[in-house]
């Protein structure tokens, strides 16, 4: 069972693997990921020297954080192939809060009560759940255009995501 990320405990309520609705089995696949979440940026095409051409994201940290969720994924999935029908994916992404958010001199370290629950800053949660469902391709799901219902929050704490991953059935 995932570990939970912070004081965000709500994919561990999830459970693993199969889940049981009206009769009929469907796959449910829980991970968390840890680290900072990167956003799916724009491509850019570029020229090599000998005249050819490739596309590279525009932020590099879209390739590591989406390796990290795909092998966060891929334990998870627990050898089973990926799902083929239409799913659900949940997703709370956590940042780190910054400096101004906690208290200073003898309460160093303390939570401001001020301090926002969520995260209204960059990056736009839309982009994050774009990079999120590239990484479940092929290996949660055969594509990322399954996911039918999304549902995705931008939280403070300790950096990374809980994702859940639901197939939807009749």
């Amino acid at each position: 069972m995932p570990v939970a990320l912070g004081r965000h405990t709500r994919a561990r309520a999830f459970g693993r693997g199969r889940a049981s609705k009206g009769g009929r089995v469907s796959d449910l696949v829980v991970f968390n990921v840890y680290g900072e979440p990167a956003p799916q940026g724009s491509k850019t095409v570029a020229r090599t020297g000998g005249g050819g051409s490739f596309v590279r994201e525009d932020n590099p940290a879209t390739v590591p954080w989406r390796n990290a969720v795909a092998a966060e994924a891929a334990a998870a999935m627990d050898g089973r192939e990926p799902i083929v029908g239409p799913v659900e994916l949940e997703v709370i992404f956590v940042f780190a809060r910054p400096k101004s958010h906690y208290r200073t001199g003898r309460h160093a370290g303390e939570l401001k009560p001020s301090a926002p629950h969520y995260c209204p800053r960059r990056p736009d949660v839309d982009k994050l759940a774009r990079a999120l469902g590239d990484a479940l391709s092929g290996i949660v799901v055969v594509d990322d255009a399954q996911v039918v219902k999304l549902r995705a929050e931008k939280h403070y704490g300790s950096p990374g995501a809980e994702v859940v991953v639901r197939e939807l059935v009749a």
